[in-house]
């Protein structure tokens, strides 16, 4: 099956109005879960994940019993439900920030969970309070469910990649605040403190998600300042020598992201768009730890394969 097929068309001027919706609806329901759970370890807690109908926040401790959110890009709905078989839905359809604010605390109510969460939106330009958000209010159901497709063609293979190494590395998550899919390898050593001054993101929490030595990748699906849905990949630290390294063929270095990009439609057009994400994923991550001198052979093994125990 060709890439066209399987991966969906997602030019980001046709539904940038969405997106930016979309991202703030995300956020809501991520710092639902941000407020409810404990800290891990680079901000871990907080990230949505890829479900076969969306984006679901996985179980939220709530007292002695769990809650789990889902924005459903199938049904077009936001489905919360806890462990004591309660479910509640909310539509997904054209509706101000701050009408899908309340009705998401109203529903919350309902089930017995009480949050209030921090008003201000991360890391978007002009943030406005959720709750005084009427700019925000586009929802076109086609253009977010070839969205979440999309999501779940980078999900799967950025899975694929993470079973081939050893040492620490994240799990594949979706960070509502950058609104962006990721994952991460860790060299095992300590990273020189970061600057901050990441707009919109405390410090503090940039400290924290950045104290290891990361190569790092991911997808989004672009915003006005980068107008298109491309992968990416970076280094922190970034190693001298990093941004000169040979990569896949399509893809480049971008002095201003700094980051390797890959646009989404060279991998959509192309006759293999799996081995060429994944070419992408491995050149820019050797590029990293050849210049970061990693230790390669202790950190790396073969693709996993499914039903075969690693070989030891």
């Amino acid at each position: 099956m060709n890439g066209t097929a399987l991966w969906p068309a997602l030019p980001y001027p046709t539904w940038r109005e969405t997106a930016a919706t979309l991202q703030l609806w995300t956020q809501i329901v991520g710092k639902v879960r941000l407020t409810l759970t404990p800290w891990a370890n680079h901000g871990w807690q907080v990230p949505l994940y890829v479900t076969a109908r969306g984006l679901g926040t996985s179980p939220i401790p709530v007292g002695g019993e769990i809650l789990e959110l889902e924005f459903d890009f199938i049904g077009h709905r936001l489905a919360a439900r806890t462990s004591r078989g309660e479910e509640r839905t909310l539509a997904l359809e054209p509706q101000t920030v701050a009408d899908f604010h309340r009705a998401l605390m109203e529903v919350l109510g309902g089930l017995g969970v009480a949050v209030a969460i921090k008003e201000m939106p991360n890391e978007v330009a002009n943030p406005i309070r959720f709750s005084q958000d009427r700019v925000h209010a586009a929802y076109d159901a086609a253009a977010a469910h070839r969205f979440w497709r999309a999501l779940v063609q980078a999900d799967r293979i950025f899975k694929l990649f993470r079973t081939g190494f050893l040492g620490k590395a994240s799990p594949v998550h979706f960070f509502w605040g950058s609104f962006d899919l990721a994952v991460t390898r860790f060299s095992g050593r300590p990273a020189p403190p970061h600057p901050g001054g990441v707009p919109g993101l405390p410090d503090a929490v940039t400290r924290e998600a950045y104290s290891h030595e990361v190569a790092s990748a991911g997808f989004w699906p672009g915003n006005d300042a980068f107008p298109r849905a491309a992968f990416y990949a970076y280094a922190y630290p970034e190693p001298a020598g990093f941004r000169d390294r040979i990569v896949t063929p399509g893809a480049r270095f971008e002095p201003a992201l700094g980051e390797f990009i890959l646009p989404y439609e060279t991998v959509r057009a192309a006759p293999d768009p799996d081995a060429l994400l994944l070419d992408f994923l491995a050149t820019t991550y050797a590029a990293a730890a050849d210049a970061g001198g990693w230790d390669r052979a202790a950190l790396e093994c073969p693709l996993g394969v499914p039903g075969q125990p690693r070989p030891v």
